[in-house]
Formats: structure tokens, sequence, C-alpha cells
């Protein structure tokens, strides 16, 4: 277990650094000088030089890139020169939205999938299956923000149950803010739930197929006991990784959500920045979405020893 460990956090260590890399070179290559861009067309020559000089635009490249990697191992993400505040605090202030919401999204996919995906494989070829992914290809088809749309409209605009759009803090009080992030979770839930559904089915599926299926099933267990708990969990390996990669997803692909529903969070502020070209929001905002997926693939790799101790046998 202890090589297991070690070998996937090396791997995870090389992959973030090669990910800051990336990260700082996509943002450098983009055409257009970030200085001349924030202080608009009609500034000055030598306004343009001294933001440049601020922002550190005149240091040599590898030099930058350092000082960058290093502030962020320090959690020294640098400020922001369009907000006038360290990239942190906004970090902070955006965190608070986008996490809960990732999580509430998440929770409610697991919710939904899971339960589908073992009614279908349990009644594999019949209506009830048909009918099930069917519905399950129509959530894959359908963007989320068209349900993000579909959602205002009914429980906003129509039956007025909850806000349609912005986010009161929790200061307010834990309810008011739960509401303002509901429509934006389900929006989110029902693409990623389909998806779950359907690999829970393709892996039960395979699983039912086994010999150590049968032979419980010969034993006179329960169809269901066998469906949840033999089946189930050897088919988890596969579901957890879509686990992995859809609360990647969500915690750092909700820009467009956080666009329609006008939510404080991180999607949000990283668009904002890209719009203004500050660049070291982006870069560093970027960069901790990165290493937030890398953690969670991490943490994804080493549950399936748990689930499946062949694995960590074989290490």
């Amino acid at each position: 277990m202890t090589a297991y460990l070690l070998k996937r956090l090396a791997i995870a260590v090389a992959t973030l650094v090669l990910a800051s890399m990336v990260v700082f070179a996509v943002l450098e290559i983009i055409p257009g000088d970030p200085a001349r861009l924030m202080l608009g067309m009609n500034a000055s020559a030598e306004q343009v030089e001294l933001l440049r000089n601020q922002m550190g635009l005149n240091t040599p490249l590898a030099l930058r890139y350092l000082h960058w990697a290093s502030g962020l191992l320090s959690l020294d993400f640098g400020r922001s020169y369009t907000y006038s505040v360290p990239v942190i605090d906004l970090v902070r202030e955006r965190v608070v939205v986008s996490l809960p919401l990732a999580l509430i999204a998440l929770a409610l996919s697991t919710l939904i999938a899971i339960p589908v995906g073992l009614f279908s494989a349990g009644r594999r070829g019949r209506a009830g299956d048909t009918i099930a992914m069917g519905a399950a290809q129509l959530g894959v088809a359908v963007p989320n923000f068209w349900f993000a749309l579909m959602l205002i409209y009914l429980f906003a605009v129509w039956l007025r149950l909850v806000p349609s759009g912005g986010f009161p803090g929790w200061s307010v009080g834990v309810w008011p803010a739960l509401k303002a992030l509901v429509l934006p979770a389900i929006a989110l839930a029902l693409p990623q739930a389909a998806i779950l559904a359907r690999v829970t089915r393709s892996a039960l599926i395979e699983v039912l197929n086994e010999d150590y299926i049968r032979t419980a099933r010969a034993k006179g267990l329960p169809y269901r006991a066998v469906l949840w708990r033999h089946a189930l969990r050897n088919a988890m390996i596969p579901v957890l990784t879509i686990l992995g990669l859809q609360f990647a997803f969500l915690l750092a692909g909700t820009i467009i959500i956080e666009n329609v529903f006008y939510l404080p969070g991180l999607g949000r502020l990283v668009f904002q920045a890209i719009t203004q070209r500050d660049l070291i929001v982006v870069e560093s905002v970027v960069m901790l979405l990165v290493a937030a997926v890398i953690i969670v693939n991490l943490l994804v790799d080493l549950s399936y020893a748990i689930v499946d101790p062949r694995l960590r046998s074989r290490q």
C-alpha cells in the first residue's frame, strides 16, 4: 500500500509541475499587451511602460515563472491589477460559492444516477430500462445552460419558489444561500447524473455476468441483495472514476452556469479576469483549479485500493 501511495503522489506532483508550466506558457503567448489592454488605447507609452514594470512583464520569462510558482507554494497568488486586492482574497470570496455549488450538484448527481443505474441494470432489456436510458441519453444531449433557463422559467418566474439569480451570501443565513444555489446545482447535476447512470448500468451489467454472482444467486440470495451487496461494490471502480472527473468538472467548469445565474463564483471570476486581461488572476485561479482536479484524481486513485483490495496486493 505504501508503494502504491508513493507512486500516485509522485505522479500527482509531476503532473502539477507540468500543468503549471503549461498554464503559464499558454497565457504568456496570447497575443496583445495586457498593460495596453488594461489601460486602453488612449494611454501614453509612459503609462503603459509603468504598468508593465508593476506587473513584472519586463522581467525575463523564466524568472517570472519561478516567482509565480514559488508564490503559489506559499499561497501568495499576487495582487489583482483590476480589483487592487490580493488574489487570495478574491479566491476566498468566490470559493464559498463554487465549492458548495459543486458539492450539492455532485450529491444530487450521485443520488439520482446510482439508483437509476441499478434499476436499469436489474431490468436490462425491459421497458423500464429503455425509458430510463432514453431519459439519460436526453440528459447527455441537452446542454446544462438549457436546463438552467428552463428551471429559471419554471421555478423562479412561474412558480416563484426560488430566486432566479444572484447570491445573498452566507451571512444572511444558510437557507437563503442554499435557495440561491438549488437551481444552479440541479442544472449542473442533471447532465452529470445522466452520464453517471449510463456508466453505472454498463459496469453493473458486466459484473452481473461474473461467476460469483451466479453462485450467490444459486445459494438463494435475493436478486436485490446480490445487486446491492455484491455487484455494486465490484462495479464501483468505473463509477468512482466518473465521480472524480465530475467533481473536477463541477468545480472548474461552472463558468456558463455561474454567468446564467449571476453567481459570484470562481468560474465567473476567471471569465471576468480573462475579459479584463488580469493575467495574475487568471493564472492563479486556473492553477488552483488544476490543483484541485489533480488532488481529486489522486483521492480517486487511492479509493480504488479501498474498494478493491486486489489492487493493493498487486503493488
